[in-house]
């Protein structure tokens, strides 16, 4: 006891390493399913945050697109500028602001994104069966308890 670890006997998992194992888990699982695609995880929440930024309002720049996605700007300029070459943004200076760069779909950014979405939102439904599925009271907590733990909400 005191210390001491007792072989072939499971250890509590703490809730950072739970936390770290579940969105590696998660990374890997979006990835899978979106590479036939030609996507990684990481394209494919840019593309998907900009599908949905640019829905509701102007093409935004890659500032206000990292901002949405939670991503840091350097991060997201790496990834335009390969989404760039792929041909599924295009990358062209704001007119409001010639400093900053503002982000568009192209029309084969349009085509690969939306399958991609209905790809991940199957993969959510399924991977949150165990605990009742898209619309269950469980669900719901976690989403709640998460966004407190990441700070979207106090």
């Amino acid at each position: 006891m005191y210390g001491i670890q007792v072989p072939n006997r499971p250890q509590p998992s703490t809730v950072g390493s739970l936390v770290w194992r579940l969105s590696m888990k998660w990374r890997a699982t979006v990835d899978r399913a979106v590479a036939p695609l030609g996507l990684t995880h990481a394209q494919y929440v840019l593309l998907a945050s900009l599908h949905g930024l640019t829905r509701i309002r102007p093409p935004p720049s890659q500032r206000e697109l990292a901002d949405f996605a939670s991503l840091e700007p350097i991060y997201v300029s790496k990834l335009a500028r390969a989404l760039e070459q792929q041909g599924l943004i295009e990358r062209t200076t704001n007119p409001a602001d010639p400093r900053a760069v503002q982000l568009a779909l192209t029309p084969k950014g349009q085509e690969t994104v939306e399958p991609a979405i209905a790809i991940v939102a199957d993969l959510l439904a399924e991977l949150t069966a165990p605990i009742g599925g898209l619309r269950s009271a469980e669900t719901r907590q976690f989403t709640h308890t998460l966004q407190l733990l990441v700070g979207d909400i106090e």
